[in-house]
């Protein structure tokens, strides 16, 4: 039996376009194998997993969701997950997380298979994509079997970045949130984004480094973009927002993005709660095979969850 191998990270600095997204594509087959499975650990089995297609009008998109096995016949809690990432990644790669709270809290959560960053994909197609499938979804609550009510996002990384917009286009919109939860959030994607001391103090770290942050800004905002309008960071109004949980692996070269926004939210008036794990790395909640703090994190997003969604 032939066990898939994970592809080798390419020269992020010199990469091109197709070695980019050869790289890409290899690299999301290995995340979705299992053969992964040893470091980005096992699903619930508690939790019943497929792959569906919101009726979006303008395009295609997957989203993976997870529903508890014993849910029983009310309406459930929504969570819609943004997966971390940004060129490469996938909602498969956080199956583990994602399948225990939704067997755990019980809530159905939905994991939004959105655009990647490329040369013909900026940012705000993946922002687009998380709105939209929250909208969907709330708007058809009952063909999803959910409470529009106990509604939450969450999201790591890109993926938390992706949520933080979320939650204030939400806002804006008169959409009710009832929690948000991001996870090592990159929430600065101006000139200013490598600006950060834990940038400096964490540069050697493998799991994000300054050529993939470089490359994230080119990809993601090229010219013509206002990197400000999609660093929430910068909003000018981050008050009245649902309330958040933001965590932070503490040896993350953008550990001070999430503390600042933390700063940022509670001077608004925003309910905040911050959460540093010490020994924790970049995307550490899916990685539970390698990240003995991933566990706890996931506890604690959990019970945050419970405790918000429990109206």
């Amino acid at each position: 039996m032939t066990v898939r191998q994970r592809p080798p990270k390419p020269d992020f600095s010199t990469i091109t376009n197709d070695e980019l997204i050869a790289y890409r594509d290899a690299e999301n087959d290995w995340r979705a194998s299992g053969a992964a499975r040893a470091i980005l650990g096992e699903p619930d089995p508690a939790a019943a997993i497929e792959w569906r297609e919101p009726a979006l009008p303008d395009r295609d998109l997957a989203v993976r969701v997870y529903r508890p096995s014993a849910a029983g016949d009310g309406d459930l809690p929504l969570v819609v997950h943004v997966h971390g990432g940004a060129f490469v990644g996938t909602a498969t790669q956080c199956d583990w997380a994602n399948s225990h709270l939704a067997a755990q809290l019980p809530a159905l959560v939905v994991s939004v298979e959105h655009r990647l960053v490329a040369p013909d994909s900026p940012l705000p197609n993946a922002a687009d994509d998380a709105w939209d499938v929250l909208r969907h979804v709330t708007q058809h609550a009952a063909d999803w079997g959910v409470d529009p009510a106990r509604t939450a996002v969450f999201g790591e990384s890109f993926g938390a970045l992706i949520s933080a917009l979320t939650a204030v286009r939400a806002r804006e919109a008169g959409l009710r949130l009832t929690a948000q939860v991001l996870v090592n959030p990159v929430v600065d994607v101006t000139e200013a984004m490598a600006g950060y001391p834990s940038i400096t103090e964490h540069a050697g770290e493998p799991s994000l480094t300054m050529e993939q942050l470089r490359l994230l800004r080119r990809l993601a905002v090229p010219p013509g973009i206002d990197a400000r309008a999609f660093s929430p960071l910068y909003a000018e109004d981050l008050a009245g927002l649902a309330p958040a949980l933001v965590v932070v692996p503490a040896r993350d070269a953008i550990a001070d993005h999430g503390r600042r926004y933390a700063e940022r939210l509670r001077e608004a008036g925003t309910p905040v709660r911050l959460t540093e794990y010490p020994e924790a790395r970049h995307a550490f909640l899916a990685m539970p095979g390698v990240e003995p703090q991933a566990e706890a994190a996931r506890t604690e997003i959990r019970e945050f969850l419970r405790a918000a969604l429990a109206g």
